[in-house]
């Protein structure tokens, strides 16, 4: 019996993502070529055989070497990007691009977490604009909007980090969830979910979602009277620092926000950002252990901003006054305890961080006393597929 074998399609690509592959692979080439320079420079350094060379530079024939290798991967990316682009441009629009699957998306927005600014300072097309999504389409706010059944209430959605807006939807047990749809539907609201680069410093996603929701508001076709916003880990942090931007510049937008729900956001920081610099800090002081360090600087300024959940350029920042604020922190623990409000969190985000406790009473947030819900046995990311989580934010948005 002749058995026929099932053929797999290979994941497409766009051609604009390849160029950007490309002109990462060059830059890493260069980077891990720099790092082996470093290092051999420390070494003779320490043999004094190397008197008067920069103090992560070699010369001589290893010099040779270490520029040939600067100059070969310039040479390459240049031609290979030339290339890409000549063929791009043959195809015109870059519809790969524009309509990523979700497992590509999830590729660029881990990526996107961790190099974001990067990606971003250097033009690599990999990078992703922010922008405001209804059902996984763009929504141009820079035109006038036509959607069918607008209501008066928005409900926004922000992710956290390394996720993009399409990771909302998941299952548990098998039962798909969906916080947003869900509300949505229960409140009779809109849900609008936002797409952003997680590697960017949260004050600036905060300043230019603050400006995009401004536009939306101006634009929406039925005059809009209420905003609920539903923010996950990192996104908490953008949504607090778009809400300070939108009140410190009188924005309309902001005076329609009357419910702000954080789901397990970092609140006074996370605790694995606090560990990746110690060691930076570390590897830094050792005597061949400088040139590594630059290894673990490989964070973007978005994680960076994490350590102690800084979401404004002048520091601390508390609740607004104006806004319901609701909380719901996970914890892996099964049920309350000293130990575990200290130790235990959700695997990413402490307890006491997702609810804004601190040690100085001036830079607590104050959340214990406002409704807050615990769930316990949960991790960080569960927070998006209990159904429980959903029938909380709806009992407290619904009043």
């Amino acid at each position: 019996m002749t058995m026929s074998r099932r053929r797999t399609r290979p994941p497409r690509i766009a051609v604009s993502e390849l160029r950007g592959a490309v002109q990462l692979a060059a830059q890493a080439t260069r980077g891990i070529a720099r790092v082996a320079e470093g290092v051999h420079a420390a070494v003779w350094r320490t043999l004094r055989t190397d008197a008067g060379a920069p103090p992560d530079r070699t010369r001589g024939l290893t010099g040779l070497v270490y520029r040939s290798i600067h100059g070969v991967s310039h040479v390459v990316e240049r031609g290979a990007d030339r290339a890409l682009a000549a063929l791009q441009s043959r195809f015109g629009h870059d519809h790969d691009a524009a309509h990523p699957s979700p497992r590509r998306l999830a590729w660029r927005s881990a990526l996107n977490g961790v190099l974001g600014d990067h990606l971003h300072a250097s033009g690599n097309p990999l990078a992703l604009p922010m922008s405001l999504r209804h059902r996984g389409q763009r929504i141009d706010t820079d035109a006038a909007l036509q959607m069918a059944a607008p209501s008066s209430h928005l409900l926004l959605l922000v992710h956290g980090l390394c996720m993009n807006d399409l990771q909302w939807r998941g299952e548990y047990q098998g039962q798909v969830v969906d916080h947003g749809e869900t509300l949505a539907e229960a409140l009779a609201a809109t849900p609008v979910h936002l797409r952003y680069n997680t590697g960017l410093p949260i004050a600036r996603n905060g300043r230019e979602l603050s400006a995009q929701l401004d536009r939306l508001v101006a634009r929406w076709p039925v005059p809009v009277e209420r905003i609920s916003i539903v923010a996950h880990s990192m996104g908490g942090l953008v949504a607090r620092s778009a809400c300070h931007h939108g009140e410190r510049e009188a924005m309309q937008w902001r005076r329609r926000v009357r419910d702000l729900v954080f789901l397990g956001v970092p609140h006074q920081g996370a605790p694995l950002e606090r560990a990746g610099a110690w060691v930076t800090q570390w590897l830094g002081q050792l005597r061949f252990g400088a040139p590594f360090a630059t290894l673990g600087q490989i964070r973007s300024a978005g994680i960076t901003d994490l350590r102690d959940g800084r979401c404004h350029d002048e520091g601390f920042l508390p609740l607004p006054a104006d806004i319901a604020c609701f909380s719901i922190a996970a914890t892996l623990a099964p049920q309350r305890s000293r130990i575990a409000e200290r130790l235990t969190g959700d695997g990413l985000v402490p307890l006491r961080s997702a609810l804004g406790q601190h040690d100085d009473p001036t830079r607590d947030l104050g959340l214990l006393h406002q409704p807050h819900w615990i769930s316990h046995r949960t991790g960080h990311i569960e927070l998006l597929r209990r159904p429980a989580v959903g029938t909380q934010i709806l009992q407290w948005i619904r009043g």
